[in-house]
């Protein structure tokens, strides 16, 4: 066995994180094994596995897409120092994995991480007419690199929803492997009207009761920065949560709830989770939305590890596991 390889299985005293009276035990300080590929035309993977995969439980597979302008090691996170980018800060979602791992014992959970050379899905479609068969391919190349055949959940934080919304362009119905889809504050493009996505949602959606679908946004309408609106008339995802909204009223009962400053929406029993934070205070919530336990959340939805150990738009309950590395 090389020294790598020994660092790699190491396991050692684990860190429990209190919240709410509730304890998860996090595995430290070794969590995970990395490889980095490049899947043709040009994008840019880090495949984060655990550290040692228990063969006796099945794999599953989460696609994120990451926000423009980022990197891949700056979604990774890592510990903050006098001079590093402040984008190393805002997602943590390696930290965030780390917890999922921890709570979510019954399986192998892999994290892909997919960057484009423009640092932009939204700019990478656009320059590539086939982009909907990439996409598609790409989740099925990184199905077979980790096992996790049935079991992938697509995901992505601001211009990553693209990602999403790219591969549901390229299937008229949703294969049944995708148990899991969630907008981070990133359904910018969802289009009913002439792309079907809310046909192919709620279409998934209904055809087995196991499937989540989870929206995450914010109320952005009136956000401003240096004097000027951020977003238009007609656009960002506090606007497209509604159109989503809507979509799905056309298809299956909507009920909501509200825990100020949360707004909740759900449909299909439950299936649907669309949470919006009512803002307000007209603040830029819009790296804040996963900051805040947004990705744990969003993968833990409708499971029994569901707020257990952490709140959403809570404190960050990951801190102890971001690393300076």
């Amino acid at each position: 066995m090389t020294a790598l390889r020994a660092l790699v299985i190491i396991t050692a005293a684990a860190i429990v994180i209190l919240c709410g009276g509730c304890a998860v035990a996090v595995p430290d300080p070794v969590p995970e094994h990395r490889r980095w590929l490049t899947l043709p035309p040009d994008i840019r993977v880090l495949l984060d596995a655990p550290a040692a995969v228990d063969s006796t439980l099945p794999s599953a597979l989460i696609l994120y897409a990451l926000p423009n302008g980022n990197t891949i090691e700056m979604t990774a996170g890592r510990t903050m120092h006098e001079g590093l980018d402040w984008h190393y800060d805002i997602q943590h979602i390696a930290a965030q994995t780390r917890f999922l791992r921890a709570a979510s014992k019954d399986r192998n959970i892999f994290v892909a991480y997919l960057e484009t050379p423009q640092k932009s899905w939204p700019a990478w479609r656009r320059t590539n007419p086939d982009n909907a068969s990439v996409i598609a391919r790409t989740a099925d190349i990184l199905r077979f690199e980790t096992g996790a055949m049935d079991n992938v959940t697509l995901s992505g934080h601001s211009g990553g929803g693209s990602f999403i919304n790219g591969f549901l362009n390229a299937y008229d119905t949703l294969p049944a492997f995708v148990r899991r889809i969630a907008y981070l504050d990133a359904n910018y493009s969802f289009d009913d009207d002439s792309l079907g996505h809310g046909r192919k949602l709620t279409h998934w959606l209904a055809e087995d009761t196991a499937r989540t679908l989870a929206v995450i946004a914010y109320d952005d309408r009136e956000i401003t920065l240096n004097g000027k609106k951020v977003v238009g008339p007609d656009g960002g995802t506090y606007r497209a949560t509604q159109r989503m909204l809507h979509s799905f009223r056309l298809r299956t009962s909507i009920d909501s709830s509200s825990a100020p400053p949360l707004t909740e929406w759900r449909g299909f029993g439950g299936q649907s989770r669309f949470i919006v934070h009512q803002n307000p205070d007209t603040l830029i919530l819009h790296t804040v939305l996963v900051e805040r336990n947004g990705f744990i959340h969003a993968m833990l939805l409708r499971t029994p590890q569901e707020e257990h150990g952490y709140r959403f738009y809570g404190e960050r309950v990951y801190g102890r596991l971001i690393r300076s590395e």
